[in-house]
């Protein structure tokens, strides 16, 4: 009985619904109230709220919900590659791509599980990727709500057999802010980054905390598992806890940028930042059969804490 219990509650918390576009998507809930979406255009979290029903992801009011664009917020999936080259599409096919829902995943660890509504996500390589990324993988996704509201996602990539390949990989993932201005980052002090902005120089953090005056887009190289982006406005701090993900994006567009983009407003800007566990500056190589995995974990705390105060073996 117990068993079948836990059945009906995991069914209860997980809703697949259709959006404008008749794709379908999946909700998840926890008994507290907290949800996420997950769209299956492009295995991408579109929305997590905490248990008060407060948005924690940005979306652009300008996106665009169409196959075969990206939407400009929430969590992309970016692979096979981060940023432009080659025949690819800018961070790659991965979340422009109708993802399905996978019931039969392989098994994984038993705390990625335990007490979280989730579901399990697959993306296999179409005829049309073959011609431009000629490569047998396939892709798993777990998205998972735990009953505190963390959000977790667990990709793990697999060489189904065919020649060895490289790749690199970020979740970017938009977090809502209230004043970009009054946000600071601590964790990612005193490393080296690459700055987008200076073609890809390499340069070291100066600061004890990165702070937001103007357009920012760094990759921080070798970062440590645990960062903090302290909203201050709103009193809570968003701790990312990732893992398999060395390098860390930041990412502003500022007003300049914004303005030339078509699917972001003028000032949103200001209501957002992108802070991406990733793997961009040694790409992943799998030989055949061989596997990688990359997970993130987002919490919200209050305030009060901050980076040194995190207890990394408290999670996964």
């Amino acid at each position: 009985m117990e068993h079948s219990a836990a059945i009906s509650d995991y069914r209860a918390a997980v809703e697949i619904t259709k959006d404008s576009n008749g794709i379908d998507q999946v909700v998840l809930r926890n008994p507290q109230g907290a949800s996420a979406r997950v769209s299956l255009h492009g295995g991408q979290v579109t929305s997590w709220r905490n248990e008060h029903g407060e948005e924690l992801l940005f979306t652009s009011n300008k996106a665009i919900f169409k196959p075969q664009k990206p939407v400009r917020g929430g969590i992309p999936i970016c692979f096979p590659q981060f940023g432009n080259g080659g025949s690819l599409e800018q961070h790659g096919f991965a979340r422009n791509k109708i993802w399905i829902i996978d019931d039969n995943p392989p098994p994984l660890r038993p705390n990625d599980s335990h007490g979280k509504s989730f579901v399990d996500l697959l993306l296999k390589q179409s005829e049309e990727d073959l011609k431009f990324w000629p490569y047998s993988f396939e892709f798993c996704l777990r998205v998972s709500l735990a009953t505190n509201g963390d959000l977790m996602l667990i990709s793990r990539v697999r060489n189904v057999n065919g020649k060895p390949f490289s790749f690199s990989f970020a979740y970017h993932t938009y977090l809502s802010v209230s004043d970009i201005s009054e946000v600071r980052i601590e964790g990612l002090e005193t490393l080296d980054y690459l700055d987008n902005l200076c073609q890809r120089e390499r340069f070291t953090e100066q600061g004890d905390a990165i702070t937001f005056e103007s357009e920012v887009d760094r990759v921080y190289l070798s970062s440590p598992n645990v960062i903090a982006v302290l909203d201050h406005e709103k009193k809570r701090t968003y701790v990312i806890r990732k893992d398999g993900l060395p390098d860390a994006v930041v990412w502003n567009p500022w007003e300049r940028k914004s303005r030339s983009m078509v699917d972001f407003g003028d000032e949103e800007y200001k209501q957002m930042l992108c802070v991406d566990g990733a793997t961009i500056d040694k790409p992943v190589i799998l030989k055949p059969g061989e596997e990688w995995t990359g997970r993130v974990q987002l919490s919200v705390v209050p305030s009060s804490f901050c980076s040194d105060q995190l207890n990394l073996q408290e999670w996964f």
